[in-house]
């Protein structure tokens, strides 16, 4: 008798016309589409790559000229009464301090208005309601923020914050109420999100056992989202960390300022002490240290962003729920 044929091996032979050609030939598949994964492959590794690359460039460029202002520099001048680079004053706690003043501010509007949308539309709005809400909710992220910037100055200042309080015309309070409108939309869309990603069967269990709508959303779906809603709080406190134009606007202090803890008074963040800066830059270059100090704070900026975003990942991972 002959030797047995593997099933594998005849279907191979018989797909191929009786050519004999082996199961690892077969299953490789067709030459020319393994060339045109190998070249899409390729494409997408350049592309990622690329991304690396500018990263890498960028941090290179800042850390450069950011080094030869802190050689030249004296440190009298990194801890005077303000922000005045023109004037050779580099008072770094003046931007620092209004970036989370502004920031804070801006997060205790965002915090309660972004969650309470978020909660609202996964847990208690119709299928109707939230397909009305919700495109609406991510129409407002899409604002430029010159335009809330001017909302924030003649709205927000004149009829909020000024009469309420005894403020100026240009205050960070105004500012950090702009950037917290602004950043309430991101907070609430990623926060709806990870809500409606908690099982269904968790709300059922819960309702089964006899708790209502609000203990469970309390007790049950917060808790299981909670990697979620720490993330969107996270991306809203880096959004209100890098905005400019909000803060450039209703902050005032465009050409410098001193150091101030008072919301109520104009104040200056790190975004917009650039912004400032960088306008004219005939001007920046001939003022002795000034060009430096741009990359300088930038660096301070990118540093102060990738700690957030690097204990935030830290927590997430911690917190994660997997289902």
């Amino acid at each position: 008798m002959g030797r047995p044929v593997s099933r594998r091996h005849s279907i191979a032979e018989a797909a191929h016309g009786g050519r004999g050609l082996s199961a690892s030939v077969m299953l490789a598949g067709d030459p020319r589409r393994r060339r045109k994964e190998a070249r899409v492959r390729g494409f997408l590794f350049a592309a990622a790559a690329a991304t690396v690359l500018v990263g890498v460039a960028i941090v290179l460029a800042l850390i450069g000229e950011a080094w030869n202002f802190v050689t030249q520099v004296e440190f009298s001048k990194l801890w005077s009464l303000g922000w005045f680079p023109r004037r050779d004053f580099f008072d770094v706690r003046t931007i620092v301090l209004g970036t989370i003043i502004i920031a804070g501010i801006a997060m205790v509007v965002a915090t309660p208005l972004g969650l309470g949308a978020a909660i609202y539309l996964s847990e208690y709005a119709s299928p109707r309601t939230r397909r009305i809400l919700k495109p609406i909710v991510e129409i407002l992220a899409g604002i430029p923020s010159v335009v809330l910037g001017y909302f924030a100055l003649t709205w927000i200042s004149p009829n909020v914050v000024q009469r309420l309080f005894t403020a100026n015309t240009f205050n960070m309070a105004a500012a950090g109420i702009g950037v917290g409108v602004l950043v309430t939309p991101l907070v609430a869309a990623v926060t709806e999100d990870a809500l409606r990603a908690v099982p269904v069967s968790l709300r059922e269990a819960s309702y089964g056992l006899g708790a209502r709508r609000g203990e469970t959303v309390r007790k049950v779906v917060l808790p299981a989202a909670v990697s979620g809603i720490v993330a969107a709080l996270i991306l809203g406190v880096s959004r209100a960390i890098g905005e400019t134009m909000v803060v450039a606007m209703a902050a005032g202090a465009t050409g410098g300022s001193l150091l101030q803890l008072n919301p109520l008074e104009p104040g200056q963040t790190m975004t917009a002490a650039m912004t400032a800066l960088a306008i004219g830059s005939d001007q920046v270059a001939g003022s002795g240290l000034a060009f430096q100090s741009l990359f300088f704070v930038g660096l301070l900026l990118f540093a102060m962003t990738l700690i957030l975003n690097v204990i935030g990942d830290r927590f997430v991972r911690r917190v994660r729920e997997k289902y």
